[in-house]
């Protein structure tokens, strides 16, 4: 059996049929270890993109949740369900008695700010009660409009005779697309659902470079698992600063520490670097470059306080 505690990023795929708790599961089991979490559930029948931390890197999962995410989905047209999706039990047939033309224009006053409200078949809680729970009781509940951001919606093909749009899409935290299907439909006068879902993109993390669980398995198999793992520093795109040696004591308390105790502070080149919490943040390394937490400054004389530890001590 493989010992080993890994603290980083796996970017993964994740397949149709499993959710996003399943990801996370099967990796304790490949990883044998405990401390993973994802950073934004996709639905069981939905695939791709689903970066996931592991050991100390969990305490990004909340900030990596925040990002855009780019998705393909196919919206069929002429189906109404009660998940919004395909899986779910048929609650409407009205069809499409429309043109292409009133297709673009409609899917295009889609993008921008707006409220949404989330679907009963979300995880979504309201009084502490998630609400697939309650939808699967065949209880419905007033939920509150969410605010989100939908950056862009591009038509990849439209085919009438089978009742099928196809787009791309770049949207904000929280937003749900199954909802947004469902919405256009409403737009073009017919019922709509989706019928495929893609996430291509999370943050920067992008399906390219994405691994099946299988895959991942096979890395730590053969040992080389190291090669999937996106270090913690490497995650975040904002000054970087060595501490000097003696200093290397108030980073091991979590104190305070001043400019004079840095023996360097500069941009040091990061792979993959997209996370920057703000600007008067930085990234602390020990003096034999072992990174340790980020700081944040505080008031004009330079002190910095700690923001957020990843080394443990």
């Amino acid at each position: 059996m493989r010992s080993m505690t890994l603290d980083g990023l796996i970017n993964v795929y994740k397949e149709k049929g499993y959710t996003s708790f399943d990801v996370v599961a099967k990796l304790r089991g490949i990883l044998h270890q405990k401390k993973i979490g994802h950073t934004g559930t996709l639905d069981p029948d939905a695939e791709g993109v689903l970066p996931v931390c592991l050991g100390k890197a969990t305490k990004l999962c909340e900030m990596l949740t925040d990002k855009d995410k780019v998705y393909e989905a196919v919206i069929k047209l002429g189906v109404r369900t009660d998940t919004q999706d395909m899986s779910g039990t048929v609650l409407g047939t009205k069809g499409y008695a429309g043109d292409v033309s009133a297709i673009e224009n409609a899917v295009r006053s889609f993008e921008g700010s707006m409220e949404q409200i989330p679907p009963m078949y979300s995880a979504v809680k309201v009084n502490g009660k998630k609400l697939y729970e309650l939808a699967r009781k065949g209880i419905t509940v007033e939920r509150q409009p969410r605010s989100i951001t939908v950056y862009y919606i591009n038509i990849k093909n439209i085919n009438l005779d089978e009742g099928y749009v196809s787009i791309e899409t770049c949207v904000s935290k929280g937003t749900y697309i199954r909802t947004l299907c469902e919405d256009i439909g409403i737009a073009l006068g017919c019922d709509a659902c989706m019928a495929k879902l893609i996430r291509t993109r999370s943050g920067t993390f992008e399906i390219a470079d994405s691994l099946t669980l299988d895959g991942i398995a096979k890395l730590a198999d053969e040992g080389r698992l190291h090669e999937a793992v996106t270090a913690i520093d490497n995650v975040f795109s904002m000054p970087a600063a060595v501490l000097k040696k003696e200093a290397d004591r108030y980073l091991r308390n979590g104190n305070e520490i001043s400019s004079a105790m840095f023996k360097m502070i500069e941009n040091i080149p990061q792979k993959k670097a997209f996370l920057n919490t703000g600007d008067n943040d930085i990234c602390v390394y020990f003096s034999d470059m072992t990174f340790g937490a980020v700081y944040r400054k505080i008031g004009g004389d330079g002190d910095l306080c700690r923001y957020k530890v990843f080394k443990m001590f």
